[in-house]
């Protein structure tokens, strides 16, 4: 049983910066960042493999989002930089099966996700 829980979100001014973690219980393959702003569709951010030596990014966050894996915690974090207001939505953690080595940025290819949390990036 896999369970993953997000915190960290919160309400920012632009040009700020924010540190999402995910808690991760059971054991998980690639694991991947997504978020869902208001009436639009669940994007892809960012994925890391398990060893945390592997990683992509969409576009739009290359070079302000570092995405990251602690073994000995069993987290996988999201340090933002440089936040714009279209960076704003529900941010989700996701994961796929323990098996899967694969990098993927279709959200339908994750079978484990966390409840959300919230990123609010004011201008």
């Amino acid at each position: 049983q896999v369970q993953l829980v997000e915190s960290g979100g919160g309400l920012v001014q632009a040009g700020a910066s924010l540190r999402l973690t995910c808690v991760i219980s059971g054991r998980t393959g690639i694991m991947g960042w997504f978020r869902q702003a208001p009436g639009k569709q669940r994007e892809f951010v960012a994925a890391i493999n398990w060893s945390g030596l592997n990683s992509v990014y969409a576009d739009s966050v290359k070079g302000r989002f570092i995405i990251s894996k602690d073994g000995a915690k069993n987290t996988v974090s999201l340090q933002m930089n440089d936040l714009k207001p279209e960076d704003t939505a529900v941010y989700y953690c996701a994961a796929r099966p323990s098996m899967v080595t694969v990098f993927s940025r279709e959200r339908t290819q994750y079978r484990f996700w966390g409840q959300g949390t919230q990123v609010t990036v004011s201008s």
